[in-house]
């Protein structure tokens, strides 16, 4: 199940966002050739990617920001960044340029330290945008729990794109990585389970006070938990059903 848009504009060019898509972008492409050297690519995430037992050493606190803008693969990649483009310019709009960055580190930073906390000698590099978007998400989640979110499911050989309020994606999303990070040991790498569930609830604690400013539960009950404007509308779906 993947998230494809929502139909919630934001009202102001959400410079911000397309910045950090931006520079993970290319500071992937400025080092994308050394997947073909192992030894070169293990080098370079051992001086810039997070390492669990470096930072609980003492040492590479520097780490918990660079490694935010480094992926493993052009599919790391790239769904980070379809996560950071649907979700990140409606809370950028939210929070104003400046305070949305300063919100984006923050949470990254935060997920950052968790995945330490859960893994706290690991020598596993850790690398990705993910805590930090997973933040995105979280304050997403408690500014629009209702806005429509266009999923494209794929079940063997069944495709179908169709809305969702944000809730549910966001919701299951949460409760997957949780069971994950349940279910997964840190110090054996792979997806970092952890990071993610931090993120997301670090992401929904940073956007308490401006939820509050707004007016709390009121301003869900002014607009019924969709956004405060007028939806985005979409053509139907073309993909078509292939039954077995």
């Amino acid at each position: 199940m993947f998230p494809i848009r929502d139909h919630n504009p934001s009202g102001r060019t959400p410079y911000v966002t397309w910045a950090l898509m931006a520079i993970n972008i290319v500071v992937f492409l400025s080092y994308v050739g050394l997947f073909s050297d192992p030894r070169a690519l293990n080098g370079f995430f051992f001086t810039f990617a997070a390492i669990p037992a470096r930072i609980t050493s003492g040492e590479g606190f520097e780490t918990l920001i660079t490694s935010m803008f480094l992926h493993g693969g052009w599919m790391h990649l790239l769904g980070n960044m379809l996560f950071l483009y649907i979700f990140g310019d409606n809370v950028e709009d939210e929070m104003g340029h400046l305070p949305f960055l300063g919100f984006y580190l923050g949470t990254g930073i935060i997920a950052g330290l968790i995945h330490i906390g859960s893994a706290p000698g690991s020598m596993v590099p850790t690398v990705g945008a993910s805590g930090a978007i997973a933040g995105v998400m979280g304050g997403y989640l408690l500014l629009f729990p209702k806005a429509r979110v266009d999923i494209l499911l794929i079940f063997i050989v069944f495709f179908k794109v169709f809305p969702i309020p944000a809730w549910i994606m966001l919701a299951l999303w949460f409760g997957l990585q949780f069971l994950g990070g349940l279910g997964s040991n840190p110090n054996d790498g792979g997806v970092a389970y952890w990071a993610h569930a931090g993120g997301f609830i670090a992401g929904l604690a940073l956007t308490l006070p401006l939820w509050l400013k707004r007016g709390g539960t009121a301003f869900w009950r002014n607009h019924d938990g969709h956004p405060p404007h007028p939806e985005a509308q979409y053509s139907p779906s073309r993909i078509p059903k292939l039954k077995r």
